[in-house]
């Protein structure tokens, strides 16, 4: 059974397949005119293999026992005619779990040992040490083998309560603690696996899609990079609820801590609506409580309606396991699936036009460009070679001249775009020097020493926030002097359409502003775990630990963004105005070399104008090819439009 969201993701899929295409017939272009250098052809490399690897990532968050894991398993894991994923009543998923396709394994599960926690890495960096992980294969062709391996992602492990405190899983002074976690005399329980990693072949998932599945409010408390980089980067966010008690306090803190802040598109599921199925009430009296909660859950949660959505997920699954139609209808799941179909499909598509855009989109257009002004000059020489027809050898002589003098003030010009050229790559080597590993060490591990040296509480706060204050104030210089270095490449393109009457182009975009943004950003929730009570209560060392695991990890981050986007602009900030620069230079080269040999063989310019002819055609034909691969990059995606909106059926 096809879902609407599984037809509206594989139309993603092939939408995306056509970009590349359009990509790869522009590389082939280039490569059959000569136009391809070294560093053209590694960035549409690179763009392909981004595109070819892109990911949407779903995450589905709620406190313990509000089924997410069964909706899970309803959405995605149906065909496989039983529960995939652990779901019981209580405490299942121990360990934030991703899942998603590797086609370049059979299907896998890697599991990240708890002990982990102990070592200043992240989860992302130790992703690329694969030695770290244990893997399991997984036999998807057997049930039983399946339901066997899926039991490890509730394995849990008990341990000393100091043990328990090293890896940051217990505070004495928390009072949250005591509620989640098992304790038996001087040992508690805690899961086995920070991380779990499931490579599993769906067609959704083959499509590109990464589940996202978290445990409830104190994996996300001690897990840091699941609401600072996971959560955040998120595609869209499913926040589950019970039906029957709306809003709890504990979903509350959830929402208002993890999700609201951070997640862009955020979805509410309140799920068990079969809990309402009454066969003493009537549809619409169902249908009135319902939607009362329903309302009053946007309200507390402050979402559009149109975002809250009521289903049952054990419902659905037992739906599409019987094949079920009537029942699946009843569930709500497919409108849950029509509105995620409409919200995340369109908005990733718009993310990858961008990026296509910002990184060859100039380079197409300068093409364009360059293609139309050699055809202009190859009418301009014909006209001039009519003219010429059976006139004197002292005409050409004449049009030689006066094309020598053009192309003398043309080589003055580029000497002045050759030293601008070189001021852009000095002051943008300047730039990334400010962006660099070394210098960055150099701040984090200045502002370390005076964090780890603050004796007094006031002391630790005040530093751990001049960290990130001096983090911005460099993130600020940044970005002004990026912007400087874009005027000046600005006024260069302006000069060039001013005096040879260039196309006004436009260097390729430069957005540094949304990394300084987001590094602002950072600085208010560096503010915010500063003076969050429950960090405020735990003992300074794993304090600074988990701050520099966090926060300052984060940062990082967002300067390696920074750099790699500012390099990537630097390489083509001129690019395009080079093609036009070099093109146009080409083409006076050849007018006064052929006036040259028209000059000294007056008979020839027939044979010109016959070649003149050809060549025009040619030319023609690759502005026909060039707009065709334009218009591929530029067009919409029509089959990506979801269909129309499901009913949702009675539930009598």
């Amino acid at each position: 059974m096809t879902s609407q969201l599984e037809k509206e993701v594989a139309h993603y899929q092939e939408w995306r397949d056509q970009m590349i295409s359009g990509i790869e017939s522009y590389k082939a272009w280039l490569d059959t005119n000569g136009y391809a250098d070294i560093q053209q052809s590694l960035r549409i490399y690179d763009l392909i293999e981004s595109l070819r690897n892109d990911r949407m990532t779903l995450a589905f968050l709620a406190e313990f026992s509000r089924g997410k894991t069964e909706l899970i398993n309803a959405m995605f894991f149906s065909d496989f005619k039983q529960r995939l994923l652990p779901s019981n009543v209580g405490r299942t998923t121990m360990c934030p779990t991703e899942i998603f396709h590797d086609a370049a394994e059979e299907p896998y599960m890697r599991l990240l040992p708890i002990e982990t926690r102990k070592r200043q890495e992240t989860v992302s960096a130790l992703k690329r040490q694969q030695v770290e992980w244990i893997k399991v294969r997984l036999n998807v062709d057997s049930r039983e083998d399946m339901a066997e391996a899926m039991k490890h992602l509730v394995e849990v492990k008990m341990v000393s309560i100091d043990e328990a405190r090293t890896l940051g899983l217990w505070d004495d002074n928390d009072p949250m603690i005591s509620t989640m976690v098992k304790k038996e005399g001087d040992k508690v329980e805690i899961p086995a696996w920070r991380h779990a990693m499931i490579s599993y072949p769906h067609p959704l998932l083959k499509s590109g899609l990464i589940v996202l599945d978290t445990p409830g409010l104190n994996a996300l408390g001690t897990e840091p990079e699941l609401t600072l980089s996971m959560i955040p980067n998120a595609h869209a966010v499913l926040f589950l609820l019970a039906m029957d008690t709306g809003v709890t306090k504990s979903d509350l803190d959830v929402w208002q801590k993890y999700v609201q802040p951070a997640a862009t598109r955020r979805i509410a599921v309140l799920n068990k609506i079969d809990l309402m199925w009454d066969d003493l009430k009537t549809d619409a009296e169902i249908a009135v409580d319902v939607e009362r909660q329903l309302e009053q859950t946007a309200t507390l949660l402050a979402l559009p309606r149109t975002h809250v959505m009521a289903i049952s997920a054990q419902k659905a699954l037992l739906a599409r396991v019987r094949g079920d139609n009537t029942l699946l209808a009843r569930t709500g799941i497919e409108q849950l699936e029509y509105l995620l179909a409409s919200e995340i499909i369109p908005a990733k598509q718009e993310i990858m036009r961008a990026a296509v855009q910002r990184e060859i989109g100039s380079m197409v257009d300068a093409s364009r460009v360059a293609v139309t002004n050699q055809l202009s000059a190859t009418e301009t020489e014909l006209k001039e070679l009519a003219a010429m027809s059976g006139k004197s050898r002292g005409m050409a002589q004449a049009m030689v001249a006066r094309l020598e003098v053009d192309r003398k003030n043309y080589q003055d010009t580029i000497q002045t775009f050759r030293n601008t050229f070189n001021t852009v790559t000095n002051q943008g080597a300047t730039l990334l020097k400010q962006l660099d590993d070394d210098r960055l060490d150099d701040i984090v591990n200045k502002d370390r020493k005076f964090i780890e040296d603050a004796w007094t509480t006031a002391g630790l706060w005040k530093n751990m926030q001049a960290l990130f204050q001096h983090f911005t104030g460099v993130s600020a210089k940044i970005l002004n002097f990026a912007n400087q270095i874009k005027t000046l490449v600005d006024a260069t393109y302006a000069h060039f359409h001013e005096k040879f009457g260039f196309a006004r182009l436009s260097p390729p975009a430069l957005n540094l502003e949304k990394h300084t943004l987001t590094m602002t950003g950072m600085q208010q929730t560096a503010s915010q775990f500063c003076h969050d009570p429950v960090n405020m209560a735990k003992y300074k060392d794993f304090l600074v630990k988990r701050f520099y695991e966090s926060l300052v990890g984060e940062a990082r981050q967002i300067f390696e963004m920074t750099r790699l986007d500012a390099e990537t602009w630097l390489k083509s900030a001129l690019n395009p105005l080079n093609l036009q620069i070099k093109e146009h230079e080409k083409v006076l080269a050849k007018r006064i070399d052929n006036f040259k040999k028209i000059r000294d063989n007056i008979s020839s310019v027939e044979d010109r104008m016959k070649h003149l002819q050809k060549l025009q055609v040619a030319l023609q034909d690759q502005a026909r090819v060039l707009t065709g691969i334009k218009t591929s990059l530029d067009g919409e995606a029509s089959a990506v439009k979801p269909a129309a909106k499901p009913a949702l059926a009675e539930v009598a």
